[in-house]
């Protein structure tokens, strides 16, 4: 197994998340807005859609050396699992479900070169006969993907009311909301049924040099979550640290944090994230020896633009963090521990940290959709990941002399769109809830009642 840096730190973030989990399941100002959340129906279909997306990204995250030989090629377990994809490689362009190539060339047909559509090597090969087999074949093999998903999602329901039963406790309240478990469903349905055409079919295409489209926008997946979680992991320490000591000491601590992060937000953000870019180029190319695989060059250069984004990121929440720092000293329970004689650094942690988590948790959830549009915006640029690396962003890139065309390609741009759609879009929806949840007026208005 090889453990990349992005990967190392997922993997802190993970247990890290939790380790707070389990630290905060039975604090009761946590369990209120948590128990919102989980009677929130749109709150828990974002969540399962999300759940989903994490999934990929973590099997995307498993990285070892392939077993074939005289190979050194570093792969993910996604890889792994997908190796059909991403080993049936066509010569160019084909569109979604064809069986040809999307231009025509001179092809030897009937003994003769005609000027044709060449067959495909791997979409659709065990026809005899595409135009009369292809459409009952297609509808066959999704029938049958149907049922898989059928199966699998019916084994969760046994195996989720097996572990209920086991412990003696009735099944968890979200698993009662029927749009959650439809969603659960057509998620399962649709994962088996596109698994199991992607075996004979490129179910979204290919691209230019062939590559299975289907396979590049299930491995951006893992580019987005890094993006919009490792950034946060840089980005909140010194958003908090820095926050609540300028609201709570004020004087020249104030000062000079809020110069700080003043003069850092002068700075032009797409001037500085190319800088650092350009950086770690001139250093991955004086430094060639210890960066002999592309997965590795380009994993550096993904967890530098992490930290360059958390460090232009992290001004917003340290202003908030401060402003609500300074209504908090000023509050009874904490002048009280100040005339009780209570040390700062335990006035800190016991009194100000916890009450100002709800804002770094509903700025976490905020941000992340916005850091996945980032990432695409600065690849679209060219100052994003390396070219290399599977994103929407680059995807997205790839497609604008595409759709040039004509005919136009547009099944590479319609991934990258619906697949970052959906991951935003859950983002977006569970950041509502968790902001409704985690509102103080709003858990003022129901302790009232």
């Amino acid at each position: 197994m090889i453990i990349l840096w992005t990967d190392a730190l997922i993997l802190l973030l993970l247990f890290s998340s939790i380790g707070i989990g389990f630290y905060l399941h039975d604090k009761e100002h946590i369990q209120r807005p948590l128990n919102k959340i989980v009677r929130s129906k749109v709150g828990m279909v974002s969540l399962v859609v999300l759940v989903f997306f994490l999934l990929i990204g973590l099997l995307d995250s498993i990285h070892f050396k392939s077993n074939q030989e005289n190979s050194s090629e570093i792969i993910s377990l996604l890889d792994y699992c997908a190796t059909p994809l991403r080993e049936h490689n066509e010569k160019t362009y084909s569109a979604p479900f064809a069986t040809t190539l999307y231009s025509k060339e001179m092809v030897e047909k009937d003994g003769s070169m005609q000027w044709d559509y060449p067959r495909q090597v791997y979409g659709g090969k065990h026809l005899d006969d595409p135009e009369k087999q292809q459409v009952s074949d297609i509808m066959l093999k999704a029938g049958i993907g149907f049922l898989q998903g059928l199966a699998l999602f019916t084994a969760f329901l046994l195996l989720s009311a097996g572990v209920s039963y086991l412990k003696h406790s009735s099944a968890p309240q979200f698993f009662t909301m029927r749009p959650v478990m439809v969603t659960l469903f057509i998620i399962i349905v649709l994962s088996t049924i596109s698994g199991y055409l992607s075996l004979y079919y490129h179910v979204l295409g290919t691209d230019k040099v062939g590559e299975d489209v289907f396979y590049q926008a299930i491995k951006s997946i893992r580019t987005g979550l890094v993006i919009g979680t490792l950034t946060t992991l840089i980005m909140l320490p010194m958003a908090i640290l820095f926050g609540i000591l300028a609201g709570f000491f004020r004087g020249w601590v104030d000062d000079v944090i809020q110069y700080m992060y003043t003069t850092l937000n002068s700075i032009p953000g797409v001037l500085l994230i190319a800088a650092s870019v350009l950086m770690v180029q001139v250093y991955m190319a004086n430094h060639e020896a210890e960066f002999t695989s592309l997965i590795v060059r380009a994993d550096m250069r993904l967890l530098f633009l992490c930290m360059i984004l958390g460090v232009t990121s992290w001004t917003g929440l340290c202003r908030l963090l401060r402003a609500e720092t300074l209504k908090l000293r000023e509050m009874e329970y904490v002048q009280a521990a100040y005339a009780l004689g209570v040390k700062q650094h335990t006035i800190l942690l016991r009194h100000i940290l916890p009450n100002v988590m709800h804002i770094v948790l509903i700025s976490v959830v905020l941000d992340f959709s916005s850091l996945v549009l980032a990432e695409a915006v600065l690849s679209y640029i060219n100052i994003g990941v390396d070219p290399t690396t599977y994103s929407w962003g680059n995807m997205i890139n790839g497609a604008r002399l595409e759709m040039a065309r004509e005919p136009i390609v547009w099944w590479s741009l319609s991934a990258a769109f619906v697949f970052m759609f959906a991951l935003v879009l859950a983002a977006n929806l569970f950041a509502d809830v968790v902001q409704d949840a985690f509102d103080p007026r709003s858990m003022t208005n129901e302790a009232s009642e």
